[in-house]
């Protein structure tokens, strides 16, 4: 098994840790520099991770979590665990949209609809997040918990949310920070 990506990106560590200790190759790309034509070769989408097994490349975090779960003999998500992700993921999609953006020099704390858009979105996301962390939705170290330990911990790394009214969410966070596989792909490792 190879997986692809790079040590910063947050959907990359998720797998990282879901694969604990299953054998794989990591290939660690700089996907903004030299690693882009390895990249293009890979994954005709230019996104990470990219998982390779027996022949078969699996694109996007979430295929993959689902196909290595399968191998590893995990139950399917639920539904409601499936709507976590799609709050973990939107929250996650628009800040690296707000962080390319910052890198390409764009000034995205203008009043544009665009990147209200997405500091809208990743608000409102964290706050509800941070109720279901109240309610014990995410007790179990489970996918879910893993990708929001992913976000939370990759948003303080990059600097781009203000985190009041967000404090059971650093507390989740922070009671995790030992877990197994979450020390070693630390993106400040990097």
């Amino acid at each position: 098994m190879k997986l692809i990506g790079s040590t910063t990106s947050p959907y990359v560590r998720r797998i990282r840790i879901l694969l604990g200790e299953e054998p794989y190759e990591f290939v660690n790309l700089n996907i903004y520099g030299e690693g882009r034509d390895e990249l293009r070769k890979n994954n005709p989408t230019l996104k990470i991770p990219v998982l390779e097994d027996d022949g078969q490349q699996i694109f996007d975090s979430r295929i993959i979590a689902r196909y290595v779960s399968a191998k590893q003999g995990r139950d399917p998500l639920t539904w409601d665990q499936q709507n976590q992700l799609t709050m973990i993921d939107g929250a996650n999609d628009s800040a690296v949209t707000l962080l390319l953006s910052a890198k390409s020099g764009i000034d995205t704390s203008q009043d544009l609809m665009f990147y209200n858009l997405q500091r809208e979105r990743i608000s409102t996301t964290l706050h509800t997040l941070a109720d279901m962390v109240d309610e014990g939705q995410f007790n179990s170290w489970d996918y879910p918990a893993i990708c929001l330990y992913c976000l939370i911990d990759w948003l303080e790394f990059r600097e781009l949310v203000d985190w009041s009214g967000l404090d059971s969410l650093l507390a989740f966070r922070d009671r995790r920070k030992t877990k197994k596989w979450v020390e070693t792909t630390d993106p400040r490792l990097a």
